[in-house]
């Protein structure tokens, strides 16, 4: 990744309790934010009661050992998954429920990046049609939602001569752009990067990274991070909360 992905971190704190309110941005109520989550797998608790905040504009760097709930904390904060315990807030609004239980007009103002783009697309879609997907969920006129699509495939570097084909087609680094598009397809007001840079090569690694801070500086967008790259961490992150190792079972 190149530097100008963000600032360096200069802030660690331990998810729990406190975690993520230090700082200006954190004394607001202007934030995403879980409170208190507890989430359980098959009788196995991975997240205990945890706390982050995400405020626009901020990028909160997230590591822990494995096991320790950080991609579970994601899809938490990304509205797909209720926590079992405790809730989170978009800008101060406590909000029950999770994907369709919650309106269009919520929902879409987050948005996850997973590490594995063929895990997170339909293999029968082409990649037009993948990043369109977003919009024709939630109603958006055709034409509009083609044009979007169109709009954000050049802004990540897809030529038009990939949009027709389908993932079994291209390479993961154009996949994962792919996957990109459609994640800012609704213009998010936070966006979660869950290992997202992990399986590809160094060149769409920076690229991706460019695109994101474009965006995040734009639209003054709060990006949450988890990599296990202390130099992308470093880098990028203005802000670093660690989750501590799983609860024993």
């Amino acid at each position: 990744m190149t530097s100008t992905a963000g600032a360096p971190a200069d802030t660690t704190s331990t998810a729990g309790a406190s975690a993520g309110m230090t700082g200006a941005a954190g004394m607001t109520s202007t934030a995403l934010a879980a409170h208190g989550v507890t989430v359980s797998y098959g009788g196995r608790r991975v997240l205990d009661g945890v706390d982050l905040r995400v405020a626009p504009g901020e990028t909160v760097g997230l590591r822990g050992p494995s096991g320790s709930g950080k991609s579970t904390l994601a899809r938490v904060l990304a509205l797909l998954h209720a926590p079992e315990a405790g809730h989170v807030t978009l800008d101060g609004q406590r909000l029950a429920g999770a994907r369709h239980r919650l309106p269009a007009t919520v929902r879409t103002r987050v948005a996850i990046l997973f590490q594995s783009p063929r895990a997170a697309t339909d293999p029968r879609l082409g990649l037009a049609d993948i990043i369109a997907e977003p919009l024709r969920a939630t109603g958006t006129p055709e034409e509009q939602a083609r044009a979007r699509a169109a709009e954000l495939a050049d802004l990540v570097g897809l030529t038009p001569d990939l949009l027709a084909r389908r993932p079994h087609a291209v390479s993961d680094g154009q996949l994962q752009r792919a996957c990109l598009a459609r994640a800012l397809v609704h213009r998010p007001d936070y966006l979660l990067c869950d290992e997202a840079t992990a399986m590809l090569d160094a060149s769409t690694q920076a690229h991706l990274a460019a695109v994101i801070t474009d965006y995040q500086r734009e639209h003054v967008a709060g990006v949450l991070l988890i990599t296990h790259d202390p130099a992308l961490m470093a880098r990028w992150a203005t802000r670093v909360v660690d989750l501590p190792p799983p609860p024993p079972s």
